[in-house]
């Protein structure tokens, strides 16, 4: 592990200023997200996700369209800084934290975004969840997608 974490680290180092500065954008993202979570109640943290609504409504496909290719380009490095910091977080960022985080850094930029949640079964009778966020025609988190994974709703 430790090796590993060196050569993350030598990597990180080489990225440039810019992306060294996102990648500590996502940390401090994650982090809020995390605490959002642990303090309030999630009717509350959901109000601040967006409008709650079924994956077929209109803005969903609107939202998550394609745009700009320098929309686009900016939603993968947020993904890319977003699913670099997170196995460095001093908690284990779930999909939920980083998809939260991703859309509050777009949401920073202007960038619409619709954050997907989707379950399904899983082998000792309970229920997986996951989430995953879209924007300017762009996978940013959570992906790939459990093939079983159904989608149940989105904020947009």
């Amino acid at each position: 592990m430790g090796r590993n974490i060196l050569h993350k680290a030598k990597t990180l180092a080489g990225v440039g200023w810019r992306r060294q500065a996102l990648v500590a954008e996502a940390c401090a993202s994650m982090f809020a997200a995390r605490m959002i979570l642990l303090i309030l109640p999630f009717p509350k943290v959901a109000r601040r996700l967006g409008d709650f609504v079924a994956p077929a409504d209109p803005r969903v496909a609107e939202r998550a369209a394609a745009t700009t290719p320098d929309e686009a380009a900016t939603a993968r490095t947020i993904g890319w800084a977003v699913r670099s910091a997170a196995p460095f977080m001093p908690f284990r960022s779930v999909c939920l934290q980083q998809a939260m985080a991703a859309q509050a850094m777009l949401r920073r930029r202007r960038i619409a975004s619709v954050m997907r949640f989707g379950a399904s079964p899983n082998d000792k009778r309970a229920i997986e969840a996951h989430a995953w966020l879209d924007a300017a025609g762009v996978k940013v988190t959570g992906y790939p997608i459990p093939k079983e994974m159904g989608e149940i709703a989105c904020f947009v």
